[in-house]
């Protein structure tokens, strides 16, 4: 009997192949038997995660503990995901919130996937979750996610279109208004949505360490900059249309 003809080896192996743990981060928001079949296929994408941009990691099961998906997150934990805090409140965990807390009081103030709060997951776990509810909203500092910038008439004039960093077609990032508020994306990428900054700029869902800041130079074209630590990038605004999404 001949051997089995091997199937063909991915490009990244050893290293899982990205589209699946994409696929996996995303169908983890609603999609029970798509998880299972994925999970069956590659046992260790349950530990994955995705970043949507800017450094907004996300897991599987961070997916299904901030939209209130309770088997989902028990199936990705019963097959090896390692629990959070997040998890825990969704969950309605109240003790295991708790000894979090105190062990790392500042812990109640981080934010999960796209900076959805710790009270904003337990709330998403609903009536579960009633205990952990009632103990977050005994702090002060602890807050729901704020809304995403909402457009203005400068916004819509100054700070909407395309901006070009390079010669290439991908070069581009793209300023648009997506679900009522505003939202920066790169050519192939998904849409981020954009949160105020103070009065200085925004920062993308999910990563509150990176600035983006616009200005206008004296020929009356705006300039984009990205901010992350020593990283500064810049692009300036220019005609034409808009980026694609693939």
């Amino acid at each position: 009997m001949r051997p089995p003809v091997p199937a063909a080896v991915h490009a990244c192996f050893p290293q899982q192949p990205p589209e699946l743990i994409r696929e996996l981060v995303a169908v983890a928001h609603f999609d029970l038997e798509r998880v299972r079949r994925l999970v069956t296929i590659r046992p260790s994408l349950t530990r994955s995660a995705w970043d949507w941009g800017f450094g907004d990691w996300e897991t599987p099961l961070g997916a299904a503990s901030h939209t209130g998906n309770h088997e989902i997150a028990r199936f990705l934990i019963s097959r090896g995901a390692r629990p959070t805090i997040f998890s825990a409140a969704m969950l309605g965990q109240v003790e295991v919130v708790r000894a979090f807390v105190e062990a790392a009081p500042a812990i109640r103030a981080h934010s999960g996937p796209h900076g959805i709060s710790l009270l904003a997951h337990a709330r998403a776990g609903g009536g579960p979750a009633r205990a952990v509810i009632d103990y977050l909203e005994s702090f002060d500092d602890v807050e729901d996610r704020p809304d995403p910038a909402r457009p203005d008439a400068t916004d819509r004039a100054t700070i909407l279109g395309v901006y070009a960093f390079g010669a290439g077609e991908r070069d581009r990032f793209e300023v648009l208004e997506r679900q009522g508020g505003l939202a920066i994306r790169r050519d192939g990428h998904p849409a981020r949505p954009l949160y105020r900054l103070g009065v200085s700029g925004f920062h993308p869902a999910g990563a509150a360490h990176v600035h983006i800041a616009f200005d206008v130079d004296h020929a009356g074209t705006t300039r984009l900059s990205i901010h992350e630590g020593e990283v500064v990038f810049t692009a300036r605004r220019v005609p034409g249309p808009g980026v694609t999404d693939h």
